[in-house]
């Protein structure tokens, strides 16, 4: 019993001293932004889970303006909603402001991944992402996209109820994979598939590595990756085979040493973007499924849209070819819009690397700053009614910086071609040739961190030209 006491009083003492330093660090300049700090160590973290984040930020942001205080998950943060503060962070003054992450989460992925750092070596790892994934090297996947994605519509379309966002991942897994490897061994992809869907389970769980715990699992599957990829880079070498994908681009890169890269490197870096192309992408493909779904007029006008390019191709007898889609607008503007309305990256996390004055505010050392781009997509300055769903909004390009789906800056997604890619095919093949419901009245928002229709989309779907059965 006394050993309890010692450590509660412990804690408290804890407690007391970061509260005051966090004080200190506040009084260091009347000009912080305007907000609260809540109480002390937990600030305002079950205000904001007592409530829809969005309605917790959105309620502060109209109370205080474009920049506000507040402190979440134990951290002061600072709070930006306007696209000149977003800019300030994430472009023009982006060296005062690192990444940051939870250990716990570098370790899932792992810590020589790209996002997690800034300077030479990030600008390095990002050029080499990049040209893995440009339009040169992408549109050769239309194809294997298309091959991907009709596998994935037949094996869900016997009118059985499936989990739309669940269903979606494994479209977006199979994706990444061959943006990343090319046509990969079945073994190897289906043990990839296996641990990183152990891992990612685990991703956002309590940081406990106690046995049992999802944590846990994750941590060794994290590990198990790491001993598949290692096959996967032996075989290459062993076949010396010069390939354009992910793979084929690291293992041929040098360093500034003129030195191959580490193995750990590029491990890291392809189970980044292994997780970077799933959960967003599979999340804005079911929005994008019940948007069209909801509103019958604009599902039959983006079926006549794809109509006419699948008649082009001799009724679907011939691919999609890569410059068909390229010239898909209203489809476009669609894809625009439901990533407006979902806004699926709700804000990113930065960190300020010293003290930093914007317009007259004072943003101290150590401090989180959170770009809320949820809150600028849903800025009726910026979008007239902006949480009615409507893609004529983007027949005009929207204003600098008030549009950011895939965030700014040299942090900015890499891959969103290739995400944009997956939707125009899976969307061309699903109106000509499918059809869905979607069970029950679904108009909630579940956060799995990623903003996912309510319950994952529950549907059913049918070929065609089968008819529905029920």
């Amino acid at each position: 019993m006394d050993l309890v006491l010692f450590y509660f009083f412990c804690a408290l003492l804890s407690i007391f001293v970061l509260y005051r330093n966090q004080r200190k660090e506040a009084a260091k300049g009347a000009n912080l932004p305007p907000g609260s700090l809540g109480w002390p160590y937990i600030g305002e973290t079950l205000l904001s889970y007592s409530q829809n984040p969005d309605v917790f930020f959105a309620t502060r942001a109209k109370r205080y303006g474009e920049i506000f205080k507040t402190h979440i998950l134990g951290c002061p943060s600072v709070m930006l909603t306007s696209p000149e503060a977003i800019k300030f962070v994430l472009v023009t003054h982006a060296n005062l402001f690192k990444p940051t992450y939870p250990p716990s989460k570098e370790k899932m992925i792992g810590p020589q991944a790209l996002f997690f750092h800034q300077g030479d070596y990030h600008s390095h790892m990002r050029k080499l992402v990049q040209s893995s994934l440009s339009l040169d090297v992408i549109r050769n996947l239309v194809p294997s996209i298309e091959t991907v994605v009709i596998s994935a519509l037949e094996s869900i379309s016997g009118g059985h109820i499936v989990h739309t966002f669940h269903e979606m991942k494994k479209i977006t897994f199979d994706v990444a994979v061959l943006s990343i490897f090319g046509h990969l061994e079945n073994k190897y992809k289906e043990m990839l598939k296996e641990n990183y869907f152990i891992l990612d389970k685990g991703y956002n769980s309590f940081p406990v590595n106690l046995p049992g715990t999802l944590y846990s699992k994750s941590v060794k599957a994290r590990r198990r990756l790491g001993q598949i990829l290692h096959e996967i880079i032996e075989g290459r070498k062993e076949k010396k085979l010069v390939q354009k994908d992910l793979l084929g681009t690291l293992l041929s890169s040098r360093d500034e040493k003129d030195q191959p890269l580490k193995e750990s490197q590029i491990s890291d870096n392809i189970i980044g973007v292994l997780f970077a192309a799933q959960d967003t992408t599979a999340s804005i493909l079911s929005w994008i499924l019940k948007y069209i779904h909801d509103d019958p007029q604009l599902f039959q006008d983006i079926k006549a849209e794809q109509k006419a390019i699948y008649e082009a191709n001799d009724g679907g007898k011939r691919p999609l070819a890569w410059a068909q889609t390229r010239n898909m607008p209203l489809t476009n503007k669609v894809i625009m819009e439901s990533l407006r309305m979902a806004s699926i990256i709700s804000f990113t996390f930065r960190e300020a690397v010293e003290d930093v004055e914007y317009k007259g505010y004072f943003i101290p050392k150590g401090w989180k700053v959170l770009p809320l781009f949820r809150i600028l997509h849903h800025n009726p300055e910026f979008f007239l009614d902006p949480l009615v769903f409507n893609p004529s909004r983007f027949e005009v390009g929207p204003k600098p910086n008030t549009f950011l789906p895939f965030g700014n800056g040299v942090h900015s997604c890499p891959g969103n071609e290739v995400a944009k890619l997956e939707i125009f095919v899976l969307v061309h093949h699903l109106v000509n040739n499918f059809r869905w419901e979607l069970v029950g009245s679904k108009n909630g928002v579940h956060y799995a961190p990623f903003p996912v229709p309510e319950q994952g989309l529950p549907a059913k779907f049918w070929k065609e030209s089968s008819g529905k059965d029920n």
